[in-house]
């Protein structure tokens, strides 16, 4: 089932597996108002597919991901409101995911595209891949909820404040990943665990998942959701010229 989102977002079901790629190639899949949207819509649907046990998810090109595409930061109220709407319903759609959700980091996953990559379940990467929250380089802060999420609380820290990048055997060593392979080989495996846990009975698989969304929610659902209106107040607050 070849299928389109948008221009820049590509889904194809594998049996029970959903392919789904960013496919913004030449920003190097940075995160657009559309893309994002596009993520979000995509993982409701498949989050309710019946036809759906696991989802892929990877980027075109040599990237999974840059993080937000910074050239439509700013504009007007209604762009900035679409700033917060559409990046609340991208990550709370993958991170809320009723399936499975592997990451398959075919190139750098930093700043938001390593939060995105962390809201997965589990990542595979390439040897040339690389992580790390590099917007905290711009003054912006890493989203330490995503990090809880996913890794120990030392680790999630010193990430989070450093913005320190680490290449793909970093990451295997710290556990940030499960395992690394060569470029070419990356996504034939990650469909490979994905079919694997496809053909797991799919009770017992959406069970799991549950299990683990209660946990996700238990331990980290308050501090996500401080998150969401911090970043609302920051693109929505109105500001008060101090020369009017």
């Amino acid at each position: 089932m070849p299928a389109s989102a948008s221009r820049s977002l590509s889904v194809e079901l594998r049996d029970a597996v959903a392919l789904v790629t960013l496919n913004r190639p030449d920003k190097r899949n940075a995160l657009s108002i559309e893309l994002r949207f596009a993520v979000a819509e995509e993982f409701a649907r498949l989050s309710a597919s019946d036809d759906v046990a696991c989802v892929v998810l990877t980027g075109a090109g040599s990237a999974f991901c840059a993080g937000m595409d910074v050239t439509q930061f700013g504009g007007d109220e209604d762009n900035r409101r679409q700033l917060y709407e559409s990046s609340v319903a991208c990550f709370r759609a993958v991170g809320s995911c009723a399936k499975p959700v592997i990451a398959a980091l075919n190139g750098p996953a930093v700043a938001g595209g390593f939060a995105l990559a962390l809201l997965c379940d589990v990542r595979l990467a390439s040897s040339n891949a690389v992580v790390g929250f590099l917007e905290t380089r711009r003054g912006i802060p890493a989203s330490y909820a995503s990090a809880r999420r996913a890794l120990p609380a030392a680790l999630a820290i010193e990430l989070s404040l450093s913005g320190r990048v680490l290449d793909a055997r970093e990451a295997l060593a710290l556990g940030i990943v499960s395992a690394v392979h060569d470029g070419e080989e990356l996504l034939d495996r990650a469909l490979e665990y994905a079919a694997g846990l496809a053909s797991q009975p799919r009770w017992m698989l959406l069970e799991t998942k549950r299990r683990i969304l209660l946990d996700a929610e238990a331990s980290v659902g308050a501090l996500a959701a401080q998150e969401d209106r911090a970043l609302r107040g920051a693109l929505l607050t109105p500001r008060v010229d101090p020369a009017a």
